[in-house]
C-alpha cells in the first residue's frame, strides 16, 4: 500500500480515538470536580461520609456520597476512571509521532526559526515532554502552598511556550506545549492519582486504617488536571487557526488564550461552590476583545502588489509541488491564476503565518512570501 495512504489512515484512526477518549476523560474530570465542589453535609449522618450530592439527569434522580477517606467496607464492584486518560495520552502521543516526529523536517522544523536537524528537533520535543513532568512533579512535592505551586506551573508554562516558539515551526510550537501539558495530566493519573486509589483499596483489604495523605495528594493533582484541560484542548485545535499561531510573538498569544480559558474554568468551579464571581467572566470577555483587536490584521500592504504573472511564477515554483492534481491537500489546487484567486484568502493566511510551505521545504524566500501575501490580500 502507498505510504501516504497508510499515514492518512493512521491519522484518521488515531485522531478519532484521541477525540473520543479525550471527551470521555474531560467529561469525567469536569463531572467529578463539579460533584466534589457541590457536596453538602449529609442530611442523615452516616459513618465516614463527608458530603452528599443530589442530581437529576436523563429522567432520574441520583444520590452521590463522598467518604472522608474510605467506606467501612469496600463494595463488590468498584468503578475506576483511568482508561480514558491513558487512551487519550497514548493516542495523542502516537499522533505526535506519526504527524510530526516522522515528518519532522517539514512539520516540526522551520529553518527561519531555528537551525535544527530533524533528529535534533525530535529529541528536543521528546525531552520537553519528560522535562515538563519532572519540573511540575518536583514543584508539587517540594512546595507546600497550592498558590506557590500555581505560580511555579505558570512559570513553567510561560518558559515552555517561549522555548517552543524559539525552537519549532509556528504550528508545531503550540502543539508541543499542549503535548507537554497533556503529559503532565496523564502522568498525574498514572503516577499519583491511581496509585493513591490503590493504596486506599489495599489498606481496606488488609484491614489497615487508610492513610489520607495519598488521597489528598491525588485530589490536588486532579484539580490541576481540571485547570489544564482547556489549555490543552485549545492546542489540539490551534493548528486550524493561523490567526493565532502565525503572529510575530505567537507564544504571547498562546499564553493570553491560556489565561482566558483558565479564568473561565475558574469561574465555573467557583459557580459550583455557590459563588457567582461575574467579574471573572467580565474580565475574560474584556481580555478576549483586547486580544481580538491585537490580532486584527493590518490591511495596509507593506509590499507593492505584484501582477498575476509574478504571483503565478512564485506559486508554480514553491507551491505546486503539492497543490496540483487530484491529490492536492484539501482539494486546494493552485495550477492557474483562476484557482489562485479562488483560494486567495487561504493563501494570504497560510503564507503570512509561515504555516505554508510546511517547514519551508520548497525554500520560499522572505521577499517571495511578502509578494505572495500582498497579491493574495489584494484578491481576497
Amino acid at each position: 500500500m502507498d505510504a501516504d495512504y497508510l499515514k492518512d489512515l493512521a491519522d484518521l484512526f488515531l485522531r478519532m480515538l484521541h477525540v473520543v477518549a479525550g471527551i470521555a476523560w474531560i467529561g469525567a474530570s469536569f463531572y467529578f470536580i463539579r460533584l466534589d465542589l457541590g457536596l453538602s453535609p449529609p442530611e442523615e449522618a452516616k459513618e465516614g461520609v463527608a458530603g452528599e450530592y443530589w442530581g437529576v439527569h436523563g429522567g432520574g434522580f441520583y444520590h452521590s456520597q463522598k467518604y472522608r477517606v474510605a467506606p467501612p467496607k469496600l463494595p463488590e464492584h468498584l468503578h475506576w476512571f483511568k482508561w480514558e486518560a491513558y487512551t487519550t495520552w497514548l493516542s495523542g502521543f502516537a499522533l505526535l509521532i506519526v504527524l510530526y516526529w516522522l515528518d519532522a523536517d517539514k512539520r516540526l522544523v522551520d529553518p527561519a526559526v531555528a537551525d535544527l536537524s530533524a533528529l535534533q528537533a525530535v529529541g528536543l520535543s521528546a525531552a520537553g515532554l519528560a522535562l515538563a513532568w519532572l519540573v511540575y512533579d518536583g514543584a508539587c512535592r517540594v512546595l507546600r502552598s497550592d498558590r506557590l505551586v500555581a505560580v511555579a506551573v505558570a512559570i513553567l508554562v510561560t518558559l515552555s511556550a517561549y522555548a517552543a516558539g524559539q525552537l519549532f515551526a509556528a504550528r508545531a510550537s503550540f502543539l508541543q506545549v499542549g503535548a507537554m501539558l497533556g503529559t503532565i495530566m496523564a502522568a498525574n493519573v498514572f503516577l499519583v492519582i491511581i496509585p493513591a486509589h490503590w493504596e486506599l483499596v489495599h489498606a481496606k483489604q488488609e484491614g489497615r486504617e487508610p492513610d489520607p495523605t495519598p488521597g489528598l495528594r491525588a485530589k490536588q493533582r486532579s484539580v490541576h488536571n481540571n485547570y489544564l484541560t482547556l489549555p490543552v484542548v485549545f492546542t489540539m485545535l490551534a493548528g486550524h487557526f493561523p490567526l493565532a499561531f502565525g503572529q510575530q510573538r505567537a507564544w504571547l498569544v498562546l499564553l493570553a488564550i491560556f489565561a482566558l480559558v483558565v479564568a473561565i474554568r475558574h469561574f465555573f468551579n467557583l459557580w459550583h461552590t455557590g459563588r457567582r464571581p461575574w467579574w471573572i467572566l467580565g474580565a475574560a470577555a474584556a481580555g478576549a476583545v483586547v486580544l481580538a483587536v491585537v490580532l486584527a490584521p493590518d490591511d495596509t500592504p507593506a509590499t507593492a502588489v505584484p501582477d498575476d504573472a509574478v504571483a503565478q511564477s512564485i506559486v508554480a515554483e514553491r507551491c505546486q509541488t503539492c497543490h496540483s492534481g487530484a491529490s492536492a491537500p484539501l482539494g486546494v489546487r493552485l495550477e492557474s491564476v483562476a484557482q489562485m484567486k479562488q483560494h486567495a484568502s487561504q493563501i494570504e493566511v497560510m503564507v503570512s503565518s509561515r504555516a505554508m510551505p510546511p517547514g519551508n521545504a520548497t525554500g520560499l524566500t522572505n521577499a517571495e512570501r511578502e509578494q505572495l501575501v500582498a497579491w493574495a490580500a489584494s484578491h481576497g
